[in-house]
């Protein structure tokens, strides 16, 4: 049924679809199109990973400790998916790989290698390959494996909390917080450290790469290249650094005795630390190179709430166009958000760097694996239990498919010395592109601290000094006088439009500067500077132009959605709530309910209670970032919605 009514939908779309071009407002699901794969009843996926099979068949492991095998997972000639069990009694694989027509995957505490030895299409042999320490702790998850040209294994490994201090990651036990490389006789090497919760993991050109997410020493989340020996931000995994085999001698004493500024202990335990509202000198990651040779930055900072909440599968796009227009680049999935986003690397002096955006959000629960088959379809495995996501349901499997039409997309974003080169899927309107009031952009940092994440720092507004158009519209140059380096550059197009006048379908990127390139600039004499005539402003008298009054409440000013919604995107309040809708926290009306005054509201959104929504996995990070007029005006229209 639920497939039929997706299948409804997605034909409404298509049928429709001139008429949205026309409007110039496209949507995603005129070029990339949702399938959810029927499973039957009893069976709960909770995809822990996604293999596709050269055969066309598909591989599922899940979080209950299941391999299912599934024939015909794209339903060709109508007909509906078989489900045979492969393997069971695993311990929450988050992960799967073949390799010489044997499966491998990591559970919590081993990588393990299964094999069908007659043919029946289920695991005879189940050999560990390599098993390490664990807890009973909730949060020792370990991801993988992903192979390297040589054949041989990363498997990547959260990190715990102790039950009073779940805001503080801990590694209770060796190669918690690590990177691990396992050979295939059972060769274990420590690889790199620095990890929170590395869900995600893949290579790119030969070389590995993995997502994090937003805690304590994490900001945000983001792509981080691994090379042998690298620290990438988070402590915990220093307590290993002794070990004779490790290629980090960085130990918890010398971190501390540069960085701790922080962290208390009271009856010996750490009291939480809070974000200090604009905090007059704080730490910055790319500060603390100075001390730590081994620290790596993020490639590409997946700013919070932004490019999603809880970060996870990496995968390159090597279909060679069966997937549209982007081969070569990587999707990221986000959990939390229930989305893929996109993102282009580029190496500038030696070092990874390059931007991130949206790609395809609606997916019915939390993305947490994929893979490519032979095809070019794309299936996602998806959960959210104990985590929470955007999507509907606890569990899932779907397949992505390109229709064949072409999206009006920023295609790539290359860094020059002066600013940015932007390509376009599809020739943009020059008149439009050449305003320089088509633009607006600002840049920002996160801070480097114990604190569960990181409000936006040090923001600037970006504002270009010159445009200059290709001569076929394919591509431009902005040029700034103010690139800052390591910092995030968010740039929206929001004021360009294609020939046929359509907008962008996702006009925001966020590109981390880790190095600015050496090169010429370009002179002022190939620039552009225009700007927009300005509207003359003719008074008359307001015109009705809606029935409907806006609601409101008493001691709350009169408020309209249209009015706030730049500022609950801004703020990236989308990125948890909506209006009516259970997301990652409670909906808007929900909160509404509880009769707030605005003050109070502002209050919570300063410093948020999670004790008051104990239903809710996630807890809302504060935001201090928020100025505290917008934050006002929020609230004033939260309590408008006490009248539906």
């Amino acid at each position: 049924m639920k497939y039929q009514i997706r299948l409804f939908a997605v034909l409404i779309c298509l049928i429709m679809g001139t008429m949205v071009f026309a409007q110039g407002r496209p949507v995603e699901e005129n070029y990339y199109r949702i399938t959810t794969v029927p499973v039957p009843e009893g069976i709960h996926l909770e995809g822990g990973g996604v293999l596709a099979l050269p055969t066309g068949k598909l591989m599922v492991c899940t979080r209950r400790g299941n391999i299912w095998l599934i024939e015909n997972p794209t339903m060709s000639g109508n007909r509906n998916p078989n489900f045979k069990k492969f393997a069971s009694g695993l311990h929450e694989p988050l992960g799967i790989a073949r390799k010489n027509n044997a499966i491998y995957i990591a559970q919590r505490g081993e990588l393990t290698k299964l094999v069908d030895t007659n043919g029946d299409e289920v695991a005879d042999i189940y050999e560990t390959i390599y098993a390490w320490p664990l807890t009973s702790h909730y949060h020792e998850y370990s991801f993988g494996p992903v192979i390297d040209k040589n054949g041989d294994f990363f498997v990547t490994a959260n990190v715990s909390f102790s039950n009073a201090e779940w805001w503080r990651g801990i590694s209770e036990v060796p190669w918690r917080g690590w990177t691990m490389k396992i050979t295939e006789d059972g060769q274990m090497e420590p690889w790199a450290t620095g990890m929170r919760s590395p869900a995600g993991y893949g290579m790119y050109e030969g070389e590995l790469f993995y997502s994090d997410n937003q805690g304590d020493w994490k900001g945000s989340g983001g792509v981080w290249h691994l090379p042998k020996g690298a620290f990438t931000g988070h402590p915990a995994g220093l307590a290993w650094t002794n070990h004779p085999d490790s290629p980090i001698k960085l130990t918890e004493e010398q971190f501390y005795a540069k960085i701790d500024k922080r962290q208390k202990k009271v009856n010996g335990s750490y009291i939480k630390p809070e974000n200090i509202e604009n905090e007059e000198d704080p730490d910055f990651e790319y500060e603390a190179q100075e001390y730590f040779d081994e620290l790596q930055l993020p490639a590409v900072i997946l700013p919070h709430g932004l490019m999603g909440i809880s970060n996870s599968e990496i995968i390159e796009d090597d279909t060679n166009g069966k997937f549209g227009p982007f081969s070569g680049q990587l999707l990221v999935g986000d959990q939390g958000q229930s989305k893929i986003m996109r993102v282009g690397l580029e190496k500038v002096k030696g070092k990874y760097q390059g931007f991130a955006i949206d790609f395809l959000s609606g997916f019915q629960s939390g993305v947490m694996r994929m893979d490519f088959d032979n095809q070019g379809n794309l299936f996602v495995g998806e959960t959210n239990r104990g985590w929470g996501s955007a999507g509907t349901t606890n569990d899932g499997l779907e397949y992505v498919t390109w229709t064949g039409e072409l999206p009006f997309e920023i295609e790539n974003v290359k860094a020059m010395p002066d600013g940015f080169e932007i390509s376009f899927t599809q020739p943009i309107a020059i008149d439009k592109a050449e305003f320089l009031d088509s633009y607006y952009g600002k840049s920002y940092v996160y801070k480097y601290h114990a604190v569960y994440g990181s409000p936006q720092t040090n923001v600037k507004e970006l504002k270009p000094k010159g445009v200059k158009v290709s001569e076929n519209g394919y591509s431009l140059r902005l040029v700034y006088d103010e690139l800052r380096q390591y910092y995030v550059h968010e740039l929206s197009f929001s004021g360009i439009y294609n020939e046929d006048g359509n907008s962008l379908l996702h006009p925001t990127i966020y590109y981390t500067l880790n190095e600015i390139p050496d090169g010429e600039k370009l002179p002022a004499s190939v620039l552009s500077t225009k700007r927009k005539p300005k509207k003359k402003v003719v008074s008359t008298a307001r015109k009705k132009t809606s029935k409907k009054k806006p609601l409101t409440t008493a001691g709350s000013k009169k408020i309209t959605f249209e009015e706030v919604e730049p500022l609950l995107q801004k703020n990236t309040c989308f990125a948890c709530h909506q209006s009516e809708k259970k997301v990652v926290g409670p909906s808007y009306k929900d909160i509404a309910k509880r009769k707030y005054s605005d003050e109070r509201i502002v209050e919570l959104i300063y410093n948020p209670e999670p004790k008051n929504w104990p239903e809710y996995a996630t807890p809302m990070a504060p935001m201090p970032q928020v100025p505290r007029d917008e934050a006002l005006k929020i609230a004033a229209w939260i309590n408008t919605l006490r009248d539906y």
